[in-house]
């Protein structure tokens, strides 16, 4: 024998053909196996010979060494798929050496291979008409896995630690099915969460009477972080970060601040959103609320050659815009007036690739222009859900941190794996269950699907059972209205949409649903998934927000894509927020100082040094030197119509090429519309 035995725990034997399959096990580690042949005697059955096995190798033993190691071991254990016969047989011949046995529960796969794996109720896992041990339900479950595409890291984990919490095998692979068993789709729960926030009574309010009587009308006392705000000065002037979750409020506070400065002649306000929807949106909401008491107007960026239309009025009380809406204005010198108030909503953007140099940049442009009309006592209030490193961030904005982490409602996030093509089934599904249900406010679920291109939007919604609308920014201002209307109304039960929504137009849903993890062809950050998941769940329609991520085994969107959608799926997830850092490479490098020169002229390298990222300026002034796109300090005539149309260098050198080969200018720009779409 290869190993010397000394002290056994257990004896195991299993009934199989002819012979009898042997395991020795001391401490939990086998020490041998084997096989035991049996003879009949007169004085009844005895051990004629003990084999056992050392990988390749087999070593034949005298009866006497199997007799040994029983009489060693603390117990023996007899498996209970050994026939009948086999039984009776094994404890007679124990008996004649004044030994028992005890028939015991085991995996039959192990048992079969000469190993011994006791099954208890806290081990046995079911499988199609049987019990088998954690290992052997295990390595089921792979070739489940190896067959519908290979899962990885953190998504098989999941699986796993699944398949041992429930113990039923296929209630685990019916997962890689689109199973919606919340059960075993739950992956965890954000509770609601409630901080200690003594409210502001309106009536304490030193309001303009203008507004202070709108908003008593409209609430006898503030939210917490509105009273947060307050308490740190946001209506005595002070610059504001505010963090707080989405429907917390936050965004009353930049409507109070910037309406009592204005209706106090201290300067009109100014909104800012990254989108044109959500412009849209809160410009009507402006409207609505306080157009009889305050002149308000939309400044967007409409497209890369007109400047938004004839119906923006500069000289409105309040100006609602999007960053390229006003920051087309400062480029191109338009003026606009008086500003008292600049609220950066989702000042978060910062962060983004591609926009955030372009909001780094325009911040430093609204300032220098405040500046310059001396009205340097503009206040700053920045707004975002999601910061990863608000400390940091308000130190470079100059800001007074105001962080309110209160969650209003819980938030339930399910994860199940679902085959591409079985995704929509999925979610129709989903949206039926969620609309058939009602909240304890007596509204019905409703659900946001999130996924990655306008064209898909089109087809899950096209393929919803219950009535649903795609609702993107490439739909005209008509349509997206009635979307929202219908939505408020509950006339739909679900809206699918790219990230416009991610943003924060309102729409009041129970429950999101990711169709995707990609936005285009680049996987969502963990920022930009937790600014998605944070629209399910309103306070004062819904009891709890839920989230189900539909994950595609072994999925990508893009060949460029590195990981797949499992692993994407549990790195968000488990993921922190990340810091919200503006970084700059070359173009974007070499676009914002063209900028901050056709707006500041010699104080260009002034602006370049006040903004969030570090800007590597006297690169970005040699590169706009060679591309003639400045003469000294000032844009030449191209470099004006490069930063007046937002372009980068490379799609400037890109027009010019196709103006130079001939090619029309309209294909020229609706092929440059195509191209950012499809990123």
């Amino acid at each position: 024998m290869s190993r010397e035995v000394a002290g056994v725990d257990t004896l195991f034997l299993h009934g199989q053909g002819e012979d009898y399959r042997v395991a020795v096990q001391a401490d939990g580690e086998r020490l041998l196996q084997g096989r035991l042949e049996v003879k009949e005697t007169g004085a009844g059955p005895r051990p004629a010979r003990l084999r056992t096995v050392d990988g390749t190798s087999e070593e034949l033993h005298s009866p006497d060494r199997f007799v040994e190691l029983a009489r060693r071991a603390d117990r023996i254990h007899i498996s209970e798929q050994t026939p009948e016969a086999g039984r009776e047989e094994l404890r007679a011949l124990l008996s004649g050496y004044q030994l028992e046995a005890t028939v015991v529960r085991t995996c039959r796969l192990c048992a079969g291979e000469g190993r011994y794996s006791p099954l208890t109720s806290e081990t046995a896992i079911a499988t199609d008409h049987e019990h088998v041990c954690p290992d052997c339900a295990r390595e089921q479950l792979d070739r489940e896995l190896a067959y519908r595409g290979e899962i990885t890291g953190d998504a098989r984990a999941r699986l796993e630690d699944l398949l041992l919490e429930v113990q039923d095998l296929e209630r685990i692979t019916n997962l890689l099915s689109g199973e919606l068993d919340p059960d075993l789709t739950k992956f965890d729960e954000i509770s609601a969460t409630v901080d200690d926030v003594d409210p502001v009574p309106v009536a304490d309010l030193d309001l303009h009477p203008g507004i202070g009587d709108l908003v008593a009308d409209r609430f006898e006392s503030l939210l917490p972080v509105q009273s947060l705000a307050v308490r740190n000065g946001a209506l005595a002037g002070e610059d504001q970060l505010v963090v707080s979750a989405t429907a917390t409020g936050k965004t009353l506070v930049g409507e109070l601040a910037g309406l009592d400065r204005a209706l106090s002649g201290r300067g009109k306000l100014l909104f800012l959103v990254p989108l044109v929807a959500l412009a849209n949106q809160k410009y009507e909401e402006f409207e609505e609320r306080y157009g009889d008491v305050v002149d308000v107007t939309l400044r967007v960026g409409a497209s890369r050659i007109a400047d938004g239309g004839d119906t923006f009025d500069p000289d409105a009380d309040v100006i609602v815009g999007t960053y390229e809406g006003i920051d087309h204005s400062l480029r191109v010198g338009r003026d606009l007036g008086d500003v008292g108030t600049v609220v950066i909503d989702e000042v978060h953007t910062l962060g983004e690739d591609g926009r955030g140099h372009r909001l780094d940049g325009l911040i430093a442009r609204l300032k220098h222009y405040c500046t310059q009309l001396g009205t340097g006592d503009t206040q700053w209030l920045y707004l975002s859900a999601t910061v990863g490193n608000p400390e940091a961030l308000a130190r470079s904005l100059e800001a007074t941190l105001v962080e309110f982490e209160e969650r209003p409602v819980p938030i339930e996030r399910h994860v199940t794996f679902v085959e591409g093509r079985e995704k929509v089934d999925v979610e129709d599904r989903l949206v039926r269950r969620a609309f058939d249900t009602t909240s304890s406010k007596d509204y019905r679920g409703q659900t946001i699907v999130f996924t990655n291109s306008r064209r898909r939007c089109h087809e899950i919604s096209r393929q919803l059972g219950y009535d649903s609308a795609p609702y993107h920014a490439g739909l005209d201002h008509t349509r997206r209205k009635r979307v929202e209307r219908q939505f408020a109304d509950q006339e739909l039960a679900a809206v699918v949409t790219t990230a416009a929504l991610a943003a924060g137009v309102d729409f009041p849903a129970s429950q999101v649903v990711f169709d995707s993890l990609a936005m285009g062809i680049e996987w969502l950050s963990v920022q930009e998934f937790h600014q998605m998941l944070g629209r399910a769940g309103r306070p004062d329609y819904h009891d709890e927000g839920t989230v189900y991520v539909l994950v595609e085994p072994d999925g990508v969107y893009h060949n460029s894509q590195e990981m797949t959608e499992d692993e994407v799926a549990f790195k968000l997830l488990k993921g922190e927020m990340e810091p919200v850092l503006t970084r700059y490479d070359g173009p974007a490098a070499v676009e914002e100082t063209l900028a901050n020169v056709a707006v500041a002229g010699a104080g260009a390298k002034r602006l370049n040094e006040s903004m969030v990222g570090e800007v590597p300026t006297k690169h970005a002034l040699g590169k706009l030197l060679e591309y003639e796109f400045i003469d000294g300090l000032e844009p030449t005539p191209l470099g004006s119509a490069v930063t007046r149309h937002f372009l980068a260098p490379g799609q400037a050198f890109a027009i010019l090429e196709s103006l130079r080969s001939g090619e029309d200018a309209y294909d020229l720009v609706a092929g440059m519309e195509l191209r950012d779409e499809d990123r």
